[in-house]
């Protein structure tokens, strides 16, 4: 099967170089600075839009904390010391809602696990939400006693100082957590009908469309039953609507579209993703959808149709769908072997807005007019187009997409980027950085535009393949996928990266000997285990702020797909790093580059201290690059010292020449 592979590839590229000899190369200045012919790309054009009401801009309240516009735009909801708030814009009344806000007890703003694994980065901690009419403000309570307190040692000034995060490790108690309802006119708190002592999880609320009821999911500590609640306002009482159960875990409702007779939302307990329709008394439920979905984002619904994305016809491409509600015809929107996004329905869904791509093609904005609904008449108008009138003039190393089978005989998808004029009879032997990250639900390789950057134009230009490749855990295979890697994580991802660089390593311009692998995060954790125990295969890692110990990660997301370690203590010691590093040489034929910031949050450098410690009862040399207060991602002159490092990191060990100069200068 390698070989089959490999004369495809041989095939493909004896085409490439041979029409990319013919073209305008870029110079080093040009791809270190940026600074690419003008007839490359043309401006896009702007695009209208229809933007959510801003946060406010002027600091009514000094210190506020997530001031958030009512719906009517009448009064703003904010939080303030761990207290909960609302003032009228036109009087600057203020109404104070809660009143036991403290260090431990936090009302409307999040406690750090929900911060980072259930309403998202994206919230900035922000655990309050409007009623559609604006008269209830509706928040979770967060009772932190229970969490044990990681302490975070800043360096800054004379005597340091300790960041106190309530952070729950795999196996801790979690907060305990309520939810309440206060009127803006101010009064008692109406709490929800549940036990907040209780081992439980709540996900993402919604307000259905009518703002009389607060739809609520809730799952128990496991993660492997999943309810989801209808709650009354007005009383707190609270009514059970659906409820799922799998064998692994569940994951959350993020989206529902609601009606005035129900709702519209997505589960994957078919093991790939559907669309389901509920009433509101639990009494009816559909399933709309067949077939293998992946990714589904639900766009909007009216009285004839539900429209939403998904990865259908390839699991590497998004493509714009249509269901006809009385008899739940599917019909495909978008069009070709492009990826669409950033999709807008229009004039009753006559006229479609998207940004449409893939590898090859740079992004266009294209209209999909439909009169009449009629899928029959369906037209497609290209508003604008990035690519320049110079773009077909130049050597632009552009990915491919190729799928390399598993020792199993499944296939994933993967991306390579050639080096520009690369010698393919053999007598060149390139080397190879490899991107990956590796976690569940979290694919890499898409069939969309890169762009052209420094970053993805100075490797080819200068002698080195690029390859992303993902796992079965990331999406391609469904939830079936995701579930195999359930209570071993990085077990299965390990073996999945060493049959996909595998399937490179028999072609006769690749250099076995020189591959590099580097990933952030959970790619982090995978990259440093590529070079230890897969070092046979990979030879050199950067691994950047890797968990290295599911112990040491918080107890939503690990115990998600580990459950805790006093229920899977033999997953967790196969899934740890420390007692597979046997295979590592740390010499110049096998070497790795760890990272990590003092100050990150998410990740603790204490994986990385625990890890250097078992590396150095080994008696291995490694690279070390600690960032002082860095957090879980560097910026400012870290990031760009971290940039710098790990292209001089490559030079030295893939290339075995030093940092040019004009990188060095960038």
């Amino acid at each position: 099967m390698k070989k089959r592979v490999a004369a495809l590839l041989l095939m493909i590229l004896s085409f490439s170089f041979m029409y990319a000899q013919e073209k305008i190369h870029f110079t080093d200045e040009q791809l270190a600075n940026g600074n690419f012919p003008k007839g490359l790309f043309n401006t896009p054009e702007a695009r209208r839009s229809t933007m959510p009401v801003a946060a406010p801009r002027a600091q009514l309240v000094p210190g506020w904390q997530n001031p958030t516009y009512s719906p009517d735009s009448t009064r703003i909801a904010y939080t303030l010391n761990n207290d909960l708030y609302s003032i009228e814009v036109a009087t600057q009344k203020i109404t104070r809602h809660t009143y036991t806000g403290s260090e431990l007890s936090l009302n409307g703003y999040a406690s750090w696990v929900y911060y980072e694994e259930i309403l998202g980065r994206s919230s900035n901690y922000k655990a309050f939400w409007w009623s559609p009419d604006s008269k209830i403000i509706a928040f979770y309570h967060f009772d932190n006693t229970p969490v044990p307190m990681f302490p975070i040692y800043l360096a800054e000034g004379q005597h340091g100082s300790l960041n106190e995060t309530r952070y729950p490790k795999a196996g801790d108690e979690n907060p305990k957590v309520k939810i309440g309802f206060v009127s803006v006119n101010g009064g008692e708190t109406v709490w929800a009908d549940f036990d907040e002592n209780v081992d439980q999880y709540f996900g993402i609320p919604f307000w259905n469309g009518e703002g009389d009821r607060f739809m609520v999911s809730w799952m128990d500590r496991a993660q492997d039953n999943l309810k989801l609640y209808s709650v009354d306002p007005t009383y707190g009482n609270k009514y059970e609507i659906y409820s799922e159960h799998q064998d692994t875990w569940i994951d959350w409702m993020e989206q529902m579209l609601f009606t005035k007779e129900g709702i519209y939302f997505v589960r994957d307990n078919t093991m790939w993703e559907q669309v389901y329709y509920l009433t509101y008394d639990g009494k009816t439920f559909k399933q709309l959808t067949q077939g293998e979905n992946w990714g589904i984002r639900l766009l909007k619904v009216d009285k004839k149709y539900l429209y939403f994305t998904a990865k259908r016809e390839s699991t590497v491409r998004t493509d714009i769908y249509r269901i006809t509600l009385r008899n739940n015809a599917l019909d495909r929107l978008s069009y070709g072997d492009l990826s669409f996004s950033g999709v807008r329905i229009e004039d009753n869904g006559t006229k479609i807005y998207a940004s449409a791509s893939n590898l090859h093609t740079p992004t266009q904005s294209v209209l999909i007019s439909i009169p009449n609904n009629d899928i029959r008449r369906k037209t497609v108008e290209v508003l604008s187009d990035l690519k320049g009138p110079d773009f077909d003039k130049y050597a632009i190393a552009i990915p491919e997409l190729v799928y390399v089978t598993l020792r199993d005989g499944r296939k994933l998808p993967a991306t390579v980027t050639w080096p520009v004029d690369m010698d393919t009879t053999g007598a060149v032997k390139y080397p190879v950085i490899v991107n990956i990250y590796g976690g569940p639900n979290s694919a890499q390789v898409s069939d969309t535009w890169k762009g052209v950057s420094f970053d993805n134009q100075w490797w080819p230009n200068h002698g080195v393949i690029q390859i992303t490749l993902d796992t079965r855990s990331a999406g391609h295979f469904g939830k079936a996928g995701m579930n195999e890697v359930y209570r071993y994580l990085s077990v299965h991802e390990l073996e999945d990266f060493i049959d996909g660089i595998s399937n490179f390593r028999d072609l006769p311009y690749v250099n076995e000997k020189k591959v590099g692998i580097t990933g952030f995060s959970y790619g982090g954790t995978m990259s440093l285990l590529c070079a230890t125990e897969g070092s046979e295969y990979f030879q050199y890692a950067i691994s950047g702020a890797g968990v290295m110990d599911w112990k040491l990660y918080d107890t939503h997301y690990a115990e998600r797909y580990m459950d805790r370690p006093q229920d899977n203590p033999d997953g967790y010691k196969a899934s740890a790093v420390f007692d597979r590093l046997k295979n590592y040489k740390g010499d110049k034929t096998n070497f790795i580059r760890m990272t990590h910031g003092t100050g990150d949050d998410n990740v603790h450098f204490q994986n990385t201290l625990q890890t250097i410690d078992a590396l150095m009862s080994l008696n291995k040399d490694f690279e070390l690059m600690i960032y002082p207060q860095g957090k879980h991602g560097y910026r400012g002159y870290q990031q760009k010292q971290y940039q710098l490092q790990n292209f001089r990191f490559w030079y030295q060990y893939l290339l075995e020449q030093d940092l040019p100069d004009i990188i060095r200068n960038r």
